[in-house]
């Protein structure tokens, strides 16, 4: 049977559960039908108090303790995020846990290489247990089902990542971007918490000298507090002290805040031209998609498959490699051209039906099979 087969119903019940890790991340949200039903998905349990459902806290993820999995109402587990914290062994108990209970686990496989961890030895591990042991795989770029295939020999089903902003966001932003009439130009960078994967220091000079020679442009740097205050918890005194001489000799706009919420990061990024990723290391991006989303062109490295996702000015950054005069040109590309990258509203309709569809008729099969397996 392919995904887009009619559902087989014979000895199912009309609802499937899905154990979702997590189910209140905005891209599995998204996984939803616009309009309709679709799976259901457990709420996350409460870390501190598993009897109740959390909200915005979900990690840990209660629902990767395989004495969760031995004894919760579910019919399949699909795990997106969430597992940086489970070692290999905690995560084959929990595969154990559901073949013991016939369940089938469902992995989407984000991150090839966790934008989180310094070295990526852990991450690799954690991979090997569930990549082999999950009875369907999911990636986002045929790029990442390459990679999965040659180091598992395992097929992974390719679908897009819907869309990171709510519809109707989109359609006020994307509005507000045709009506804009200016000739600045502003490039976005911002560091956040300064991830692993993170380098700024390389790309700065770089941006810094490419776009004071472009007129009316500017290059805004935006970072969190717990980095750029003196007396943050992850202070990068290097970075922090580059930045303000930068701000103060009038090379950026440097802007410190705590976290946005999703209204005032959604209104930060429709404000740029341009958002670039200062990633050495990574595969896929939500930020990318919520850039696409709000019409804003992205710049992305050459690492992982951030290309792949849908239209970017690409420059050369890995974890061994950076090269400046490719930097330079994006930027001075976008500037010149001005290009639409962006998705359409439509576009992210019809993206997102597709995605509901073949993931609901995915679990399906897989709950068919394991109740019926003639």
């Amino acid at each position: 049977m392919t995904l887009l087969d009619p559902p087989p119903t014979t000895g199912l019940a009309a609802e499937i559960v899905v154990a979702s890790v997590p189910s209140g991340h905005v891209y599995v949200r998204h996984l939803a039908p616009e309009h309709g039903r679709g799976p259901r998905r457990l709420a996350d349990p409460d870390p501190v108090s598993p009897d109740r459902a959390a909200t915005q806290r979900w990690w840990p993820p209660v629902m990767l303790e395989p004495e969760w999995a031995d004894s919760a109402d579910f019919d399949l587990m699909h795990l997106q995020f969430g597992f940086d914290s489970r070692t290999p062994e905690r995560l084959a108990e929990l595969v154990d846990a559901l073949r013991g209970r016939n369940r089938p686990l469902v992995f989407t496989v984000h991150d090839l290489r966790n934008p989180h961890h310094p070295e990526r030895a852990l991450h690799d591990e954690q991979l090997d247990v569930l990549v082999p042991a999950a009875d369907a795989l999911i990636t986002l770029t045929d790029g990442a089902a390459d990679e999965i295939r040659e180091r598992w020999g395992r097929e992974a089903v390719v679908l897009p990542h819907p869309h990171v902003v709510d519809l109707r966001t989109m359609a006020v932003a994307q509005d507000a971007r045709a009506r804009r009439r200016h000739w600045g130009f502003r490039v976005g960078l911002h560091v956040k918490s300064l991830r692993a994967s993170m380098d700024p220091l390389s790309v700065l000079p770089t941006l810094v000298e490419t776009i004071r020679e472009l007129p009316g442009a500017v290059l805004q740097v935006d970072g969190h507090r717990d980095v750029l205050d003196g007396d943050g918890a992850k202070h990068d005194a290097a970075l922090a002290s580059y930045l303000r001489a930068g701000a103060a000799a009038g090379d950026l706009e440097l802007h410190v805040h705590d976290y946005f919420s999703d209204t005032e990061l959604f209104n930060y990024l429709g404000s740029l031209d341009v958002s670039v990723l200062p990633y050495r290391f990574g595969t896929h991006s939500g930020w990318l998609e919520a850039c696409r989303d709000l019409g804003t062109t992205v710049v992305a490295p050459t690492c992982g498959y951030f290309a792949d996702q849908g239209p970017v000015l690409s420059y050369l950054l890995d974890e061994v490699r950076y090269d400046a005069d490719s930097l330079a040109a994006a930027i001075v590309l976008a500037y010149e051209t001005r290009p639409r990258l962006g998705a359409s509203i439509d576009l992210r309709r019809h993206q997102r039906a597709q995605v509901a569809q073949a993931h609901d008729l995915l679990y399906r099969s897989l709950v068919r099979t394991t109740r019926d397996p003639r």
